[in-house]
């Protein structure tokens, strides 16, 4: 242990020399900061910008996936949450946060027009069964 210390005071500048410059001291300081501010702490806010911006745009019709991987389609916009329509009879209330992606932003009218569709696809599948 004490070679240690006596390796550490070896090392250290001689007392009686010129100090170091102060910039040039926290010169290192400054730059792990400015790494850290462009690499880590601007992307995250500008990302959870981008989150408020598409949660504050959700409207009925949107075809969303939560964070829980579920997938359906915004019945109705509230101010703190949603309810998602996940099969033809089941419908789920989700916090506004709990939105992970927005998959396609829809309108009613293309959900309706997809619901005829497989109306009348099961329509013509059934009837084809039966004889």
């Amino acid at each position: 242990m004490s070679d240690f210390v006596f390796y550490l005071l070896m090392a250290a500048p001689p007392a009686d020399g010129p100090a170091p410059n102060p910039i040039v001291t926290f010169l290192p300081f400054i730059a792990i900061i400015a790494i850290f501010y462009f690499l880590i702490i601007r992307p995250q806010s500008r990302k959870q910008k981008e989150t408020q911006k598409m949660l504050s745009a959700l409207k009925k019709g949107d075809k969303i996936v939560t964070v829980g991987g579920i997938h359906g389609t915004i019945q109705t916009v509230r101010e703190h949450s949603i309810v998602v329509k996940v099969d033809a009879n089941t419908k789920i209330e989700f916090s506004r946060s709990a939105v992970s992606t927005i998959v396609s932003p829809g309108s009613e009218k293309e959900d309706r027009a997809e619901e005829k569709e497989a109306e009348d696809s099961e329509a013509e599948s059934g009837g084809g069964a039966e004889k």
